[in-house]
């Protein structure tokens, strides 16, 4: 994929999938502005790692939450390359609590990020993306897996797909197009957190390479999505599981 003279913005870019999706773009040729939202020493690092790659990266502070924020970072895009025309929405959090347990600070905080972060994202591109675009947002697998604990983020995720479903046949005459991957179990901080070893043991034997993901797995889905050999898949999600569901 060559994507020279093209410009992608990546949140949640200084980690996971995030960090491996700015590394794959500008590997390619994409000019790309990456936020985070906390550790400036990983963004940092992300910087100093592209610096031999064709693309250039711009790296800002931003919590997706804050819809101000979230212009602010297609503003500097639009300043530091011309425009935007790629989207990819890997911000997230995430802490297993059953309903028992939840509480309405948890939910809000859950919501704020994975859903109202990428509801202010979608609709500065559906606004702001050039003609051809591009937009991938992160789901999850777990709304195929419904496992416990996970009632507050498999609600975001639904609602993310059903957005990416609609917003698909709204940008479409644009030649934009608009979908979800869905990762299974990655093997990052993101969802390593918390967990047992018998627990992320018993996650990759669920798959049938018996492994779990890595953040290239998603970035290849990504990729695809992204290029100009994905015109025709739109309005989709995308499941990057290895099989697992």
């Amino acid at each position: 994929m060559s994507g020279a003279g093209q410009v992608a913005i990546v949140t949640g870019g200084s980690g996971g999938i995030g960090r491996e999706t700015v590394l794959r773009l500008v590997a390619s040729g994409f000019n790309v502005v990456a936020s985070y939202s906390s550790s400036e020493t990983d963004a940092r690092t992300l910087l100093a790692e592209s610096e031999t790659l064709p693309g250039r990266v711009v790296i800002m502070k931003a919590d997706v939450s804050v819809a101000g924020d979230v212009e602010a970072l297609f503003n500097k895009a639009e300043e530091n390359f011309g425009g935007v025309d790629v989207l990819v929405t890997a911000a997230g959090i995430f802490k297993p609590t059953t309903f028992a347990e939840a509480d309405e600070a948890h939910f809000d905080r859950e919501m704020a990020v994975n859903l109202r972060g990428t509801f202010f994202c979608l609709v500065q591109a559906a606004r702001r993306l050039r003609d051809g675009g591009r937009i991938v947002a992160i789901s999850t697998t777990t709304l195929a897996l419904k496992p416990p604990g996970y009632g507050i983020y498999n609600a975001a995720k639904a609602a993310i797909e059903a957005m990416i479903a609609i917003l698909a046949k709204e940008v479409g005459g644009r030649s934009i197009t608009a979908n979800c991957v869905a990762p299974g179990p990655v093997e990052t901080d993101f969802f390593l957190k918390g967990k047992s070893k018998e627990e992320i043991a018993a996650r990759a034997a669920g798959a049938p390479s018996g492994r779990l993901g890595q953040p290239d797995d998603i970035a290849d889905a990504i990729e695809l999505l992204v290029s100009g050999k994905a015109q025709w898949i739109n309005g989709q999600s995308v499941r990057a599981n290895g099989g697992m569901a």
